[in-house]
């Protein structure tokens, strides 16, 4: 039997298997894949000349950032009780995969961290994530749209755009391993908002409450149940919970289209293209779906043929990934998929983090320095004499910030008490409460 970590550190570094597998194809034909790498397409990881890396994707740049998120809320509801809403903490993450979209490592590294254009996530200290990685232009204008206009109503109830482009399901396979799911309404919701908040088609969110769904069942069930009754039962639920939503039936139409592909005895060229290319969530979610019911118990075989088509291969290698990830655990998957992946370290350590969950609490007397640095003050490593200081003015500026209504990190700067004072608080863990100095949900 698999452990909960396991499974875990499969579906993280499966997903980013098959995104760098696919990412070095993305926008190549199937001819003109087989004229470089041969008749059976790319087989193997395609390395970087500058770094010898397997580079991942846009894909699970912002699968790491989803996964912060939920820690974030899962910290945030453990210290507090309240305000945990992951979509929301979600959300705040991407703010961050934004700035290492668009500013360089010490603009990102040095941030101050809660501020209202960013902060939340520890990530912004590896310096590998400041690279442009074909980024989704729907996921980037979303994301400022949101910023812009202070949006921070249900990205369900008020879509912020209507794309049903795969930029959601590809990152929201983090959502799924964090949170137990059995037939629940509110974890199907949440799962949808978190692709919604980039992309407010029904088509566009549904499929990544589907994965989700999926993906959670994968891990958190007891007993190895087949994939395919995973599959049908994540379909049914989700259909029921978005019920009375445009296009459920065109939703439950592909998935069963994919299920009985997975059957019959045609080649995999064949059946991914009546599938469609995986530009869109509904068909990254089929293939996907495809080639895992079709390579259940075989990880290399499932993201190889993920990826071998004329689409969008990175996505549908990625989600494939997630899936089959999750069913044949990290130790199961072939080393040649470790070996040479790009922040393969910082995925695990994710992942890692994302099977333990938070181990504070407000009722416990219980310290872990590695995780309230990552999560509450928002650091990677051991903290620089700058950012220690600054989590010291921040402690020190928690009354005067509280007479002064001040919400901004920046302006905290501005208001602290003496230096060997804040010292002391910071060093017999007086940062406890951050939190409490902002208004973040």
């Amino acid at each position: 039997m698999k452990s909960k970590q396991d499974k875990f550190r499969g579906s993280m570094i499966g997903g980013a298997a098959g995104d760098a597998l696919g990412y070095a194809v993305e926008f190549m034909t199937l001819d003109a894949i087989r004229g470089k790498y041969g008749e059976k397409g790319i087989t193997n990881y395609e390395l970087d000349p500058k770094t010898g890396k397997a580079l991942i994707s846009d894909d699970t740049q912002m699968t790491l950032f989803t996964a912060n998120g939920v820690l974030l809320a899962d910290t945030f509801f453990l210290m507090h009780g309240v305000g945990s809403n992951p979509v929301n903490w979600i959300q705040k993450a991407y703010y961050d995969w934004l700035t290492i979209q668009m500013e360089d490592y010490e603009l990102g590294h040095n941030m101050p961290r809660y501020s209202y254009g960013g902060g939340y996530s520890w990530l912004l200290d590896v310096p590998e994530l400041y690279s442009r990685r074909a980024p989704g232009g729907t996921c980037i204008s979303a994301i400022r749209e949101i910023l812009l206009n202070d949006r921070c109503d249900d990205p369900l109830e008020n879509p912020i755009n209507d794309s049903k482009g795969c930029g959601g399901i590809m990152r929201v396979a983090p959502f799924g391993m964090f949170y137990p799911v059995d037939m629940d309404v509110k974890f199907i919701r949440d799962a949808g908002a978190v692709a919604a908040i980039t992309h407010g088609h029904p088509l566009g969110y549904m499929p990544a409450a589907v994965l989700a769904y999926i993906v959670s069942k994968l891990i958190w069930s007891e007993a190895e149940t087949p994939l395919k009754s995973v599959v049908l039962e994540a379909k049914n639920a989700v259909c029921e919970t978005f019920s009375g939503t445009a296009c459920v039936d065109d939703l439950r139409a592909i998935i069963d289209r994919a299920v009985e592909l997975s059957e019959n005895g045609d080649s995999d060229e064949i059946n991914i293209r009546r599938l469609g290319e995986g530009w869109v969530a509904e068909e990254t979610l089929a293939i996907a779906i495809y080639c895992s019911l079709r390579y259940e118990h075989d990880f290399s075989g499932g993201i190889i043929a993920a990826v071998n088509h004329d689409g969008d291969s990175d996505s549908t290698g990625a989600v494939t990934g997630n899936i089959l990830g999750a069913i044949c655990g990290y130790e199961g998957m072939d080393p040649k998929w470790k070996e040479n992946l790009e922040l393969h370290d910082v995925i695990l350590e994710m992942a890692d983090d994302l099977a333990n969950g938070c181990p504070i609490s407000e009722y416990s007397n219980h310290r872990d320095p590695d995780w309230e640095r990552k999560y509450i003050h928002i650091y990677w490593r051991e903290l620089t004499a700058r950012q220690k200081n600054w989590i010291i003015m921040a402690v020190n500026a928690r009354e005067t910030a509280d007479e002064a209504g001040l919400k901004s990190v920046g302006e905290l700067q501005y208001y602290h008490d003496t230096y060997n004072e804040a010292m002391e608080l910071f060093e017999r863990g007086g940062v406890w409460p951050i939190f409490d100095l902002w208004e973040l949900d």
